[in-house]
């Protein structure tokens, strides 16, 4: 009899703790969104902070349960494992992220402001956390796209111009994949403009005029100097940053293909006005631009032969 009584007594004692714990967590559960309420700024930020304040609390008073009802006794060594085990696979990515961080900041892989290509995804770093490297998101250098082509990776701009979209990516990427820098050094970018002019056109002063506006158009002096201080901190020998333009033979045509040094954010707009530029000189001196056409002559009064069946 009184070992009944004692259990009894232990279980409503239980019961008793339980139910302080439920309703301390109702409790918790109603100050935290109301304050959540007053000062969140925005109604996304508190509907996060309410979820937070609710899930918390809700594993808390849990695990507080399950200790007053004693339902780890016994199973110490094996609750410790498990949750080991858990956490090692659960945290695994927050590690590795956070080991990214300490691999681009001691690695010098990037900074706020570089422009990059990380993971696939172009932009120019807004921002390094702890866990996350944030990019305004650029798209990608190329030709115009083809009727019903799409450009990949989802992007539609070309030319390396702002697409409005942010993208987060977690900073382990940086073991796992290739991370271009374009201005971590060396702000400067080669970029080469190719044109096909015909045979039996004057290609040679072409030439001049191609080298004439590339040279107009380079940053060289700047770039020297990015250069001298790329070859004073790596041992790599110094590129040639000074304008060329080289003359290919094709089965069209003889292709001129213009190779100069611009400032990295500054790729579409020059290009596009050195482009106007040519292309105005080009037409001043009677200078076509060959392009892939079929010319058909049609001779009146010739006989064609008859079709056969």
């Amino acid at each position: 009899m009184p070992l009944l009584l004692a259990l009894a007594s232990a279980s409503t004692g239980r019961f008793v703790a339980t139910g302080a714990i439920l309703l301390g967590a109702l409790a918790l559960i109603v100050v935290g969104e109301g304050l959540a309420r007053v000062r969140a700024s925005d109604r996304y930020t508190r509907l996060h902070a309410r979820r937070v304040v609710r899930y918390t609390t809700i594993v808390v008073a849990v695990f507080l349960v399950a200790i007053e009802w004693q339902v780890f006794a016994g199973h110490a060594v094996l609750l410790v494992g498990l949750l080991s085990a858990g956490l090692a696979f659960s945290l695994q990515e927050l590690v590795g992220a956070m080991a990214g961080w300490f691999n681009i900041v001691l690695g010098r892989l990037y900074r706020v402001g570089d422009r990059v290509q990380l993971a696939g995804v172009h932009g120019d770093v807004i921002d390094v956390s702890l866990l996350r490297t944030k990019l305004m998101e650029i798209g990608t250098a190329g030709e115009p796209l083809a009727e019903g082509e799409t450009a990949p990776n989802d992007i539609w701009v070309l030319g390396r111009q702002y697409t409005g979209r942010i993208i987060a990516l977690s900073n382990k990427t940086t073991f796992t994949e290739a991370v271009f820098n374009y201005s971590g050094v060396f702000d400067f970018i080669w970029e080469e403009l190719r044109i096909g002019i015909p045979y039996d056109a004057d290609w040679r002063q072409a030439e001049s005029i191609l080298l004439d506006e590339a040279r107009n158009a380079s940053a060289g002096e700047g770039a020297q100097a990015a250069m001298a201080e790329m070859t004073r901190r790596y041992p790599v020998p110094a590129g040639e940053v000074e304008p060329q333009v080289y003359v290919t033979m094709t089965d069209n045509w003889v292709q001129l293909a213009a190779r100069f040094v611009i400032p990295v954010r500054s790729s579409r707009t020059v290009k596009s006005e050195l482009a106007r530029r040519i292309l105005t000189r080009f037409e001043q001196a009677g200078i076509p631009v060959a392009s892939t056409t079929s010319d058909i002559t049609l001779h009146p009064g010739q006989d064609w032969p008859a079709p056969r069946r």
